[in-house]
């Protein structure tokens, strides 16, 4: 404690330093993974587009909560005094947070919410519920009439929007006398565990499936490239994200469509509001947020649903979307 203590009070010294020269952002995910890639090109764009000190992206070297804390706080030490973070655990990470808010430096949460309450702004992230269930009920209209039986692959338990995917899959399943969902296989958002169970599964159980619904990254691609592999065309499946094997498979047939998330968009605009947040402006008390199971204060990033009519501008669509946000954001969230 006595460290930790020490720690926070050199980083508020540093923090009052830098803030001086301008808002020095840092972009931290919980860990190491691909959907993160994004991140990187959005801080920079919102450095430069906004004049920010920084817009610096660091990860660490696990996705473990305990590495995450360390490096956020080694990085207030640094003179960081704004912050961009997707939270390791939805509750596990509030203290540490709170603490680096304490500082006086301002954090925005992106793609995946911490549970309230916490002394963070706001959430910026795709309503992880919602997406899953459109994109299941997607799955379960390209499959047609009669009986069906889906699986779905799902993502790390400790991530915050994966029990929230699994309920978004649910849902739409119950809504469906002639849909069963098969299976739930979670845990696997990395090469290793997804290409063992899901290779398991398709040996198992690929002749009695109907459809696939995947709402991680590496599952989805993982199970993409197991149906082209096959090339079986008659398992129709719905994914997440936009990895150029997910986007190949969609224009080839072998996949229907997928659920967007936009981790660019996210990136840049929570950076812009950061560094709005440091300079002085206030989250509106009357901010139109968007009702979440997590926290009062969140914003939809959006979650437009890729599919073999607009494969071709998916760039395009996130980029349609990042503007259509960011161009009334101050506006709607911030008082400046």
């Amino acid at each position: 404690m006595l460290k930790f203590i020490t720690t926070i009070a050199v980083s508020a010294l540093l923090a009052t330093s830098a803030a001086a020269d301008g808002s020095k952002v840092g972009l931290v995910p919980g860990g190491p993974h691909p959907f993160f890639a994004d991140w990187e090109p959005g801080g920079i764009a919102a450095r430069e587009d906004f004049g920010l000190a920084a817009g610096d992206y660091k990860v660490p070297q696990k996705w473990e909560l305990n590495l995450q804390n360390d490096l956020l706080l080694s990085m207030v030490v640094q003179g960081y005094n704004a912050f961009v973070i997707h939270p390791g655990d939805p509750v596990g990470s509030a203290p540490t947070l709170n603490e680096i808010v304490g500082t006086g430096a301002p954090v925005v949460i992106a793609s995946a919410c911490l549970k309230d309450p916490s002394d963070v702004a706001f959430c910026i992230a795709t309503e992880a519920r919602d997406s899953a269930y459109r994109g299941t009920k997607k799955l379960i209209e390209s499959m047609g009439d009669g009986p069906k039986k889906i699986v779905h692959f799902a993502g790390w338990l400790v991530e915050p929007n994966t029990q929230l995917r699994i309920e978004g899959v649910e849902r739409a399943v119950a809504e469906h006398d002639n849909v069963e969902l098969f299976q739930v296989i979670a845990d696997i958002d990395a090469p290793e565990p997804a290409e063992e169970k899901i290779s398991a599964y398709m040996a198992a159980y690929g002749s009695e499936t109907d459809g696939i619904i995947t709402t991680g990254w590496v599952p989805t691609v993982v199970a993409a490239n197991a149906l082209r592999k096959v090339g079986d065309k008659r398992i129709k499946m719905v994914g997440i994200d936009h990895d150029p094997v997910v986007v190949q498979a969609i224009k080839d047939g072998f996949v229907v469509g997928s659920m967007l998330q936009n981790p660019y968009g996210q990136s840049y605009i929570a950076a812009f509001a950061a560094d709005r947040l440091r300079s002085g402006c206030t989250v509106k008390a009357d901010a139109p947020f968007t009702p979440h199971p997590l926290t009062e204060r969140f914003i939809d990033s959006g979650a437009p649903y890729l599919h073999a009519g607009n494969v071709e501008n998916r760039a395009a669509v996130d980029e349609a979307m990042t503007k259509e946000l960011l161009a009334t954001f101050e506006d709607t969230y911030l008082d400046c």
